[in-house]
């Protein structure tokens, strides 16, 4: 079976994978790569996930790219502007001529022998093979081939049409139909008023509700701006202020909790204007323990208000014939239950990875500056922000991993590996900044936090943009080898995959 060597390969042609392989055509245009992609076109999320309302759940000022700016003053954009958005980008930093769609990665493993990494995969049913000096995983934390769906009882016996939001199918006809959503989340909000413009009735079906906060649907003053401005000046401005938006509001939410939850309900209260009791809108945690759910123009509200969705909080008996039965006593009726139930986590696109043969447990693993995998040669793993937009911090990744490739050929560095010498490791995940179901689900496979930086997230735009950009590569934690000296990094790379006790 032949063999294709790149000198990089990113894994991933979704948000961060073509973002980073946009920092690699800007920075290191003598670096050569390439991009495998296991679906037939780009966009990842954004191309898998194709449900009536689908949209951006942060603003697209901060999600979108640094060096390309959204235009536009559409705030919370749609699932297709957003492939869109993507695949220009692609053609304009001629990124789609180095994707190889359809393949499938089963297994990757780094040869300290032969200094790189050895993949192995299907495409079109064929084995393939391939092999790189550096791997770069943009393949995101959730599993594409299926999502969460927890069997309820009695859920064979419904004769209607079971749906989960990550397979819709396409000729899924809702008009006039009374529909259930049971969720509560980013998905559910967005589902509910998308489905209530044709359907008889929507009931969004919530064990606990979330924090919502409604926001303009397009950006007036960016549309004043553009008319007197360049665009480029309105599209730093607008940046800057979304992020210092953000970054405030979550700053008083971890300071001043209480006074948040008060403020943000005031305007869930003022939004549905009597329309349905405060306590399907009154969580139980408080505001950015779980992530907030961002609605355009109070689209949700006015759909309660309407009387074309309404809210129900309860619990799960059975499901019937005919719909759902409620631990009240309640019964919904519903043709369609969308079964809006969250995500099922999976790291690498499922892909399983070993160092010299000896598997890596990515649960006794730190991350280097939120970009490395501790122990792990001349790998890197794209991970965004869970407390802002995602390509937030995927963007810093990839400026930062341009850097060290740079860096690395003009030393004649061969390899590079971050080791933890002082035991850093510490029981906290690298999500464990949310207290999601998703993310307590997923405890036993996410990477550790640290006990302190490199190896503890910062979750702060402003200190790790200065870090990823400017601060020197050689720091003593992350170290080198010369091309052609594997040894070294046997040496030091593999170990026993057991977590070090805490500090």
């Amino acid at each position: 079976m032949p063999v294709q060597h790149f000198e990089t390969l990113i894994i991933g042609a979704g948000l961060s994978g073509i973002g980073t392989a946009c920092h690699l055509m800007r920075d290191c245009p003598e670096q050569p790569f390439a991009i495998l992609e296991r679906r037939e076109r780009i966009g990842g999320t954004w191309d898998l996930f194709r449900y009536p309302g689908i949209r951006s759940d942060s603003d697209m000022f901060t999600f979108g790219y640094s060096f390309r700016p959204w235009n536009g003053d559409q705030v919370l954009a749609d699932g297709p502007s957003i492939r869109q958005y993507l695949s220009e980008t692609a053609e304009a930093y001629r990124v789609s001529e180095h994707i190889h769609f359809g393949v499938d990665l089963k297994s990757a493993n780094w040869s300290s022998a032969r200094q790189c990494w050895e993949l192995s995969g299907t495409c079109g049913g064929e084995p393939v093979r391939y092999t790189c000096s550096v791997l770069i995983s943009c393949t995101g934390y959730y599993d594409y081939a299926e999502g969460h769906a927890p069997a309820f009882p009695g859920q064979d016996n419904y004769t209607g049409q079971l749906v989960h939001p990550q397979h819709w199918p396409e000729d899924l006809d809702y008009a006039g139909k009374n529909i259930i959503v049971i969720g509560s989340g980013a998905t559910a909000v967005t589902l509910v008023p998308a489905l209530a413009e044709k359907a008889a009735k929507v009931t969004m079906l919530q064990r606990s509700p979330t924090y919502i906060l409604s926001m303009p649907g397009r950006d007036r003053l960016l549309a004043l701006l553009n008319k007197l401005l360049p665009e480029s000046w309105v599209y730093r401005f607008a940046r800057r202020r979304n992020l210092t938006l953000h970054r405030l509001l979550f700053k008083l939410s971890k300071r001043w909790p209480n006074l948040m939850r008060r403020l943000i309900l005031r305007g869930v209260r003022k939004s549905l204007a009597g329309s349905t009791d405060m306590r399907h809108f009154t969580p139980n945690y408080q505001p950015w323990d779980q992530r907030l759910c961002a609605v355009p123009d109070g689209d949700l509200f006015e759909a309660i208000k309407s009387g074309r969705a309404s809210v129900v909080t309860d619990e799960i008996d059975a499901f019937t014939e005919r719909g759902i039965r409620l631990k009240s006593g309640e019964e919904l009726a519903g043709d369609i239950v969308v079964t809006a139930t969250g995500l099922k986590l999976q790291l690498l696109g499922g892909m399983s990875l070993s160092v010299d043969g000896q598997v890596v447990d990515m649960r006794n693993r730190l991350t280097y500056k939120g970009v490395l995998m501790e122990g792990v040669p001349n790998m890197a793993w794209v991970f965004g922000y869970t407390n802002a937009a995602w390509t937030l911090k995927s963007d810093l990744s990839g400026a930062y991993i341009s850097r060290l490739l740079k860096h690395m050929r003009a030393s004649g560095y061969g390899a590079f590996l971050p080791l933890d010498r002082e035991g850093c490791v510490a029981e906290e995940s690298v999500m464990a900044a949310l207290q999601s179901g998703y993310v307590a689900r997923a405890d036993h496979l996410l990477p550790r936090q640290g006990t302190r930086y490199p190896w503890r997230l910062l979750n702060d735009y402003e200190r790790d943009s200065k870090i990823l950009r400017e601060s020197p590569i050689e720091d003593g934690v992350l170290q080198f080898y010369p091309a052609n000296r594997g040894k070294a990094v046997v040496t030091e790379s593999t170990r026993c995959d057991k977590a070090p006790s805490p500090h």
